[in-house]
């Protein structure tokens, strides 16, 4: 009996199905055998379940309600990574902060196809959201003692860390990059860094969402600013650095602590210690009339550039009484009680 083309294609999407169910049995067994509250390990010689922290994340089961750590051990991991929205309750801790490196290296004036499904589609810039090293896009996400680091050569926008979720954690971690070294990309998000050390040229640290940054070190690497706040009006709290410590690279002059990247946004720097690169005004209003709504704060500072009687007239210094209100209780309030200081 002849076979027909038409029995020869039913065969062959027969078998294709075959393989696909059998790939899609094996990456489900694969996600069960991690569903615990077990340590994940990661290392690039091979010693650990997973050589890359991306396949660490891919076996994490959805909305998990316990605590799961990916421990990467020291090595250079050169990759590019979503955790996404439906990923809770992770821990990504490193071995040593410096020695354990999350990298890659697009930057906003890369040439793409952007648009894979119009036909007739022509590179474009990538543009800057979508230059990060890591996206996370889930809620309770905390990272520890790790290094994520955008090492694109300064020719544009280069997002190392983006953020969209809330109750963010960073703990002991470094953040390096030249122009939008850290995006924080929702608003309404409450994310919390301690112990940190980010660096960056120009707007290293933007977005609309609310950041505390305790005893963090600052390293500014070029004649720029340090902030783009683009805090809602609606929104209370934007960006507080609280007894941060600002730095400046040899050959850096004059850094701004920040310039509204939208009409109100938020910085408050409180018991900081500012070199002497910042200048009298302090801040740059970017565009004229965002002097009339712009929040740009200051309390008790201290260093060369602490020097408030030659600050912009927009700006503001925090009485006591006021400065007693701004707590990381107060500014990470809402309905569910989330407070950081309890990880």
């Amino acid at each position: 009996m002849k076979t027909t083309t038409k029995q020869t294609s039913w065969t062959i999407l027969a078998a294709l199905a075959l393989i696909v169910s059998l790939f899609t049995a094996s990456e489900a067994k694969a996600a069960q055998s991690f569903d615990n509250p077990d340590t994940i390990v990661v290392a690039r010689d091979g010693t650990g379940q997973f050589r890359t922290v991306g396949e660490a994340i891919e076996v994490c089961r959805a909305f998990m309600d316990y605590h799961k750590v990916i421990f990467v051990k020291r090595g250079t991991y050169k990759e590019k990574i979503i955790i996404p929205q439906w990923l809770q309750n992770i821990e990504i801790c490193g071995e040593d902060r410096d020695q354990t490196i999350i990298t890659w290296d697009d930057h906003a004036n890369i040439l793409a196809d952007i648009s894979p499904l119009t036909s007739q589609s022509t590179p474009q810039k990538i543009g800057t959201f979508r230059t990060y090293t890591l996206k996370i896009e889930g809620n309770a996400i905390t990272l520890k003692n790790i290094t994520i680091e955008n090492n694109a050569a300064r020719l544009g926008q280069a997002v190392a860390l983006h953020t969209e979720g809330d109750r963010l954690v960073f703990i002991n971690c470094r953040f390096l990059g030249h122009q939008d070294t850290i995006y924080t990309g929702m608003a309404a998000t409450r994310l919390y860094f301690k112990d940190c050390h980010i660096e960056g040229t120009t707007d290293f640290i933007f977005g609309p969402s609310t950041a505390w940054f305790e005893h963090c070190d600052i390293l500014c690497k070029a004649n720029s600013y340090i902030t783009a706040a683009s805090t809602p009006k609606e929104q209370m709290y934007g960006y507080i650095f609280n007894n941060c410590t600002i730095s400046c690279e040899p050959n850096v002059t004059k850094v701004y602590l920040g310039r509204p990247w939208r009409d109100y946004g938020y910085t408050l720097f409180m018991h900081c210690t500012l070199p002497a690169q910042i200048p009298p005004q302090g801040w740059h209003h970017w565009q004229k009339e965002r002097e009339q709504t712009a929040r740009y704060l200051e309390f008790e500072n201290n260093g060369e550039g602490a020097d408030t009687s030659q600050r912009a007239p927009w700006t503001r210094q925090l009485t006591k009484k006021e400065a007693q209100k701004i707590t990381l209780e107060a500014v990470f309030q809402r309905s569910d009680n989330w407070q950081p200081a309890a990880k």
